[in-house]
């Protein structure tokens, strides 16, 4: 195994557990981390809260491996074209990197708004340890009005921090309520409440047509024809996976890198994905291929197709977890476990008037469930998401993930095993 060299393409969480779990199972040649940024890998969800306030510093953020990864770091760096038929990655000043075993970590990155103006200090995205800095020293340095477009989780998180600070906030959002299409519009229409309780000016069911930069701040013109003007202005309409260095490749990028049930990018033998940037049919919920947004499954995911390169795909076992998220917003702690946008109808499993859990119902079966500020009860039911079978359908598999034996790294020779497809069809999409 010694002669052999795995590149983890992406340095962010899902990369890290990858790396540390190809050590933990006894990889022992070479592994070079291709890290897109000039900052090793740090805790991503507090950028919208304890970076942008000032409490936390972007040092504090860092995270640490839990064993030694004797890692070569290539900070700054990302590559450019992968050819899956040579197994070679082309990098920054035609250096090529032969590789023997490719996980792509390589995440998202903020989607574009239309019409934007380029390299305003007062406008801003927020994906990375340098967007929220930024955003930061211009809350600091500027006392006027904030608006943030968007209704996901990252414009709902922004809002409540700025107003944390004291700053009028204004949200503008094409959509009717705040995360609508992530939880339903019942618990969106709380969330938008809790937004105006709160102070937050909500205007719904409008876009941004004109920007105009002035000395002052940035103007913009909505489409129902209202202007407004802030001092400082967060975009956050989403994320875009980061694949245009696979286009070319042989793989399938409709939305995301496509992978097998075990992580193996379609395409590709040598090769697995995680985190944001991977779609895979999580058999658990159904079959159908979907990227999951969210920090605890990309360490799942990231230690998950790191066992599976090294076990081969004859022998790798499908990743089939239950996906957890929380955001916690004006002192409000909103859990949620499974896959709630599935969900056809929602049923109220515990409610006392002001903590809550809700569940998600595809046909008879329970795909989801959230809770408002009811942790405790959050657990119990998460635990029922686990006791459920899966609803998919992927042949059997011997033993659980943890139970294989201690030497499978040896397995990550057996380069060209794609002979278990766990009942994907060979194209999606």
């Amino acid at each position: 195994m010694t002669a052999e060299r795995i590149v983890v393409a992406g340095a962010g969480v899902a990369g890290l557990r990858a790396a540390e779990r190809l050590r933990e199972l006894g990889f022992g040649g070479e592994l070079v981390m291709l890290n897109g940024e000039q900052h090793r890998p740090y805790h991503r969800p507090a950028l919208s809260k304890q970076l942008i306030t000032g409490e936390l510093a972007p040092a504090d953020l860092q995270l640490r491996s839990y064993l030694p990864l004797e890692a070569t770091w290539r900070d700054s760096v990302s590559g450019l074209r992968v050819d899956t038929a040579s197994r070679v990655l082309e990098l920054p000043g035609q250096e090529y990197l032969r590789y023997d075993g490719l996980v792509i970590a390589t995440g998202v990155h903020a989607r574009q708004m239309p019409g934007v103006p380029a390299h305003n200090p007062r406008v801003h995205v927020l994906r990375t340890l340098d967007d929220a800095f930024a955003m930061h020293r211009t809350l600091t340095a500027d006392a006027g009005p904030v608006v943030v477009i968007g209704s996901g989780f990252t414009a709902c998180e922004v809002a409540a921090t700025a107003r944390e600070l004291g700053r009028d906030v204004t949200i503008v959002s094409r959509s009717k309520t705040l995360l609508g299409r992530a939880v339903g519009p019942a618990i969106g229409e709380r969330v938008t409440r809790l937004h105006r309780e709160n102070g937050v000016t909500l205007i719904t069911g409008a876009e941004v047509v004109q920007w105009l930069s002035q000395p002052f701040g940035v103007t913009m013109l909505l489409s129902n024809g209202q202007p407004l003007t802030a001092g400082c202005v967060v975009v956050a309409i989403g994320g875009v996976p980061t694949v245009g260095w696979l286009r070319g490749g042989n793989l399938y990028l409709n939305d995301g890198v496509l992978c097998w049930p075990t992580c193996h990018v379609v395409g590709a033998g040598d090769a697995v994905a995680a985190g944001d940037v991977a779609a895979w049919p999580n058999h658990r919920f159904d079959t159908q291929p979907r990227r999951v947004e969210h920090w605890l499954n990309a360490v799942e995911m990231g230690r998950a197709a790191a066992e599976s390169l090294l076990a081969g795909q004859g022998r790798a076992r499908p990743f089939e977890p239950v996906p957890r998220f929380w955001s916690e917003q004006f002192g409000v702690r909103i859990q949620a476990a499974g896959m709630p946008s599935l969900g056809q109808y929602t049923v109220d499993l515990q409610n006392d008037g002001t903590s809550s859990v809700t569940g998600y119902l595809a046909g008879h079966r329970l795909v989801g469930v959230l809770s408002w500020d009811n942790p405790s009860a959050m657990v119990r039911w998460e635990a029922e998401l686990e006791r459920q079978p899966p609803a998919g359908t992927a042949p059997p598999v011997a033993g659980p993930r943890q139970n294989r034996e201690p030497n499978v790294a040896p397995g990550f020779a057996k380069k060209h095993d794609d002979s278990t497809r766990n009942g994907m069809p060979t194209r999606l999409g």
